[in-house]
């Protein structure tokens, strides 16, 4: 089995991506969408961290956290969130994936890929390729032509705070060419 290891940094600016197994587009159903707000906010009432930027679309979401000073427990974080959502989710009839005897063996259900993806921030430059990338995420993926008309993220708070025009994301920005992330 592959040995995993994650740069864990006090402190850290984090970018995440979680994905839904078989990419199934849960988040296609809004009251999913409402377990996951409530999962993720009950998460950062216990484990506190600050949200700089997220996307949420049917079968993933993208998010730039910083975590407090001295504290490493992203992983922990993205846990609870991925298990709040789970049991509500079920508890309301909510459908998932078969799961194999393996994964069903270590607890895993048929809703969320195993893994996620994260990637710590390094410099300024490198934070503002994300942040926008979080934000032109709906567009990249033709949910949308422009960002400004995607109602799960955090883009319409930085329109009302200058740092975004209403018309950015309409085309590629030049800060993510570079980035290799899905």
């Amino acid at each position: 089995m592959p040995d995993y290891r994650r740069l864990m940094v006090p402190g850290g600016i984090y970018f995440l991506t979680v994905v839904t197994k078989n990419r199934f587009p849960y988040f296609q159903n809004s009251g999913a969408c409402e377990i996951l707000k409530q999962s993720w906010l009950k998460t950062m009432k216990e484990m506190p961290f600050h949200n700089l930027a997220s996307v949420l679309l049917p079968d993933h979401f993208h998010c730039l956290w910083i975590l407090p000073p001295g504290d490493t427990k992203f992983s922990k974080r993205i846990g609870r969130i991925k298990s709040r959502f789970t049991i509500a989710w079920l508890r309301q009839d909510g459908f998932e994936s078969v799961v194999s005897e393996s994964n069903s063996k270590h607890g895993n259900r048929g809703i969320w890929q195993r893994r996620f993806w994260e990637h710590l921030i390094r410099d300024e430059k490198d934070l503002e390729s994300h942040f926008d990338y979080i934000h032109y995420n709906p567009v990249k993926h033709g949910y949308v032509s422009r960002s400004i008309d995607w109602k799960y993220s955090t883009f319409m708070n930085y329109v009302e705070s200058g740092h975004y025009d209403s018309t950015w994301g309409t085309t590629v920005p030049e800060s993510i060419r570079h980035l290799d992330v899905e």
